[in-house]
């Protein structure tokens, strides 16, 4: 039999979480309970709020005796995300439930993202129906909205309760168990605009025996593949598209967070680098973008996304952290620079065409290099060139096999 982590309050929502542990033990799943509230809970759990707590040096009758919440959130919080994984680890449970409100989900949300992908992770909130991603993070946590308040036991809340409980033994019970691929893992970062490069690249790594992952570069999309990377899941890493750096330093939509170019380095992973997007900056409709930015030159890329040309000093400024960033690197790693265009628009006589700045850009980073494990190599064509993007995944190759030997 399965075994479910149910994790949560028992002590404001005793009633209802032993309503769930018997929906779950009516299906025929172990119930592994672990209480997340500051008080006594309604029914005695496998794992008590206590050892939560100790888990970062706290007092469960300290928090008690503090009466704040925010604090006693941040505590748990913090001590969940470290015992979670711990007892995954020992065997305790196959899937994890939980059911909340805004503090419920922010208490157990970081200790789920601890968790390995493709294990069942479900919270049923009051949330889940707004903007998920200060919860879900990088991980593979699915969000069920709740509908109404996780209180009390009514028509819509036994309704609601029962389908997460199904889904639960759905996700447990009837898993599709993939076909294990023993082909080694490539990362790679796309954008529209950078499709064909990421394209021609690919295809040319499946023929060498390589399994491509694709992160689209919207700002999830890079932090998501960045999260993977450190966690050990490639073997290299074609970071094509780094426009993502471009929304962080601008204040585009996109943005991927400064720790971003970082984990391939760090993780002594080898990777090939290059300026895809490297020219836009990323906003909303075009009567979103801010009015400072009003005189600038954009691109409506469609009615839902408009797209702003970098400017000669914002490049500069970009070949600085770029050239930051590959001096991180621990492992050889190489830089690709496309002299005719960053991206599909960035071509001559395209609308973004700018050959000085993207000039700046490219010396800036050429000035700031410093550590001798970093390689440019400059091709004039645009990025979306076959013959660019083949010579870029063969030079990872090169570099994948170099650090085999």
């Amino acid at each position: 039999m399965k075994t479910v982590a149910l994790v949560g309050t028992f002590d404001s929502k005793g009633a209802e979480y032993q309503y769930i542990k018997g929906l779950l033990e009516t299906l025929n799943l172990n119930v592994f309970t672990i209480h997340t509230g500051v008080f006594e809970p309604t029914f005695t759990p496998d794992v008590d709020v206590a050892e939560i707590a100790e888990q970062v040096n706290g007092n469960i009758q300290k928090i008690r005796e503090r009466n704040d919440r925010a604090y006693a959130t941040d505590i748990l919080s913090k001590g969940l995300e470290s015992l979670l994984p711990k007892l995954f680890a020992k065997g305790l449970f196959d899937g994890v439930l939980s059911f909340g409100g805004t503090g419920g989900t922010s208490l157990v949300a970081p200790g789920m993202r601890q968790l390995p992908i493709g294990i069942p992770k479900l919270i049923v909130s009051t949330v889940a129906s707004g903007d998920t991603s200060v919860y879900v993070g990088t991980s593979d946590i699915m969000m069920m909205p709740s509908i109404v308040d996780v209180s009390g036991l009514n028509k819509i809340s036994k309704r609601i309760f029962g389908n997460a409980v199904s889904a639960m033994a759905g996700l447990l019970n009837y898993r599709f168990e993939n076909e294990e691929d023993e082909r080694p893992l490539i990362a790679a970062t796309m954008f529209g605009v950078t499709t064909p490069a990421v394209n021609f690249a690919r295809e040319y790594l499946e023929k060498n025996g390589y399994e491509v992952l694709v992160f689209h570069a919207t700002g999830i999309g890079g932090r998501t593949m960045e999260s993977l990377v450190s966690d050990g899941y490639f073997k290299g890493v074609l970071d094509l598209t780094t426009t993502e750096w471009a929304d962080q330093l601008v204040g585009g939509i996109l943005n991927a967070g400064e720790k971003r170019l970082e984990a391939a380095a760090l993780a002594e992973i080898p990777q090939v680098v290059s300026l895809g997007a490297m020219d836009m900056v990323n906003f909303g409709p075009f009567d979103t973008v801010p009015e400072k930015f009003k005189d600038r030159e954009f691109y409506k890329h469609n009615p839902t996304v408009t797209l702003m040309r970098t400017t000669i000093e914002e490049n500069k400024k970009l070949g600085k952290i770029i050239a930051e960033k590959l001096n991180l690197a621990k492992t050889d790693t190489i830089i690709m620079i496309p002299n005719a265009g960053f991206s599909a628009i960035d071509v001559k006589n395209g609308p973004f065409y700018d050959p000085e700045a993207d000039a700046a850009l490219i010396n800036t980073i050429k000035e700031n290099l410093n550590n001798q494990k970093v390689t440019v190599i400059e091709k004039e064509t645009a990025i979306n060139d076959r013959e660019f993007a083949e010579l870029s995944a063969q030079q990872l190759i090169n570099l994948m096999t170099k650090k085999e030997k």
